[in-house]
Parts: structure tokens; sequence; C-alpha cells
């Protein structure tokens, strides 16, 4: 082979050895890509409840917090279980823009079922919009950006409700859970304020257990199908907020 020929070849065999490296780099960032959105995908849905900042600003509240009582940790059981004998209502209704949703509170998570009544009664709920819509999986309520809703919640008590998620409700389709922060997931304890609805047909399973399931909707699945379908920022927040108007117990 001459010297010209042997140069010819190295030539070509470089050039084979920088394709498929170009490929398999190519490949490999398919795959990378691949992975963080598996990752993305994951986070979002084992993010159930944002910690939202509120910000300054927002509607006056007409609630007179004057007349709440503030409970401390060490007192919540007690107070929530004296609270659930002399409260016993355990069905909700929840007014909106798209319609209403009916829900049936379990009176075997009686922790939860009392402080959502206890909320809901004192008007807490009307200061708070649903604020993050996450189609095909949730849509969840009981934060806004009025002033109102911090005030409230200052006066309420910065507690945590003790899971409750050994009733062994499951996340299916309409289940109403309680949210809780990133940060609570060892302890499991739920955020007093804030609840889920699940809207993924094929529910949350993977929240079963890390969430305490304290109710069902037995009616109005159409208006947060409805609901889910509304445009929203990249933090899930609707863009056009959707304000409970009231909830009514019985």
């Amino acid at each position: 082979m001459s010297y010209i020929q042997k140069i010819s070849l190295l030539i070509a065999l470089s050039g084979f050895v920088f394709l498929t490296s170009c490929e398999d780099n190519n490949k490999s960032k398919k795959v990378n890509e691949k992975d963080l959105q598996e990752k993305r995908e994951k986070q979002r849905t084992d993010s159930i409840l944002n910690s939202v900042k509120i910000p300054s600003g927002g509607k006056e509240m007409d609630i007179d917090i004057r007349s709440i009582e503030t409970i401390e940790q060490k007192d919540l059981k007690a107070f929530l279980e004296k609270y659930g004998k002399e409260n016993p209502e355990d069905k909700a209704i929840i007014y909106t823009r798209f319609g209403a949703i009916h829900v049936q509170l379990f009176n075997d998570t009686p922790l939860h079922r009392a402080n959502f009544i206890r909320l809901a009664k004192m008007g807490y709920f009307e200061t708070t919009f649903f604020h993050r819509i996450a189609e095909n999986f949730v849509v969840q309520g009981g934060n806004s950006d009025n002033v109102a809703t911090q005030k409230v919640r200052s006066k309420v008590g910065d507690y945590l409700i003790p899971s409750e998620s050994d009733a062994g409700h499951l996340h299916n389709y309409g289940a109403f859970s309680a949210a809780k922060y990133s940060e609570q997931n060892i302890s499991k304890a739920s955020s007093p304020f804030e609840f889920f609805i699940v809207q993924d047909k094929n529910g949350a399973h993977h929240l079963d257990k890390k969430h305490t399931v304290f109710g069902k909707v037995t009616q109005g699945m159409d208006v947060v199908n409805e609901m889910a379908k509304v445009e929203t920022d990249q933090s899930e927040w609707p863009k056009k907020n959707i304000m409970i108007d009231s909830i009514v117990v019985n």
C-alpha cells in the first residue's frame, strides 16, 4: 500500500470514529433528556403542597379575627376531638364560579374532619382560591395571595394535623386529601389549611399512606374537570383566580 493510500485510509477511519462518537453522544443526550423529563414529572406529582409565599396586598378581610381561638400544637388533638363531637357535620359543598363540588367527609379521620369543618365555619376558605391546577393530577385549594388569608392563618395557629392515613383511604379519582409541606414528609403531618382533589381518573396512588385522604367527592367531578382545563403559569397557579365563593357544611 502506497503512502498516499495509507493516509487516505487513516482519514477515512478517523471520520468513521468521529461519526460514531457523535451518534453515541446524541444517543446519550437523548437518554439524559428523557431521564430529566421523568425526574421533573416525578417532582411535579410528588409535590402536593407548594410552599407558597403570600405577597402583600389583596382584598379586605371581612372575618373578625378577634373571635378566632389560636390553637397550639400541644393542645391540638384534645381541641379537635372536642370540637368534632360538638360539630358532627360530615358533608361539605364547595361553591365556585364553575359550579358546586359536594364532598363526603370521613368520620374515621376525625381530626381532619373537625379541622376542615372549623375552618369552613369561620369563613377561612372564602379568603382563598383553588390556587394550584395540575391537569390530570390534582386541583388544590386553600391558599391565596390575599392579605386576609395570611391574617386568618396567623390567628388560627401554626400547627400540623397528625396523619390519619392509617384509616386506609386511597387516592382514587375524586379523593379529598390533605396537603402538606415537602419538609414534613417524614412525619406525614398535614397542613391544616390546604386540601386537594385527585383529578387523575387512574388515581394518584403513589400518594397513598403519604397523605391523609379524609373525604371524597360525591357530586361535581365535572366541575373539577372543567376547572382543571384553565390556563396556568409555570407554578401551576391559575392565570385567572378560581375563588372559593363559600363552603357550606351539614
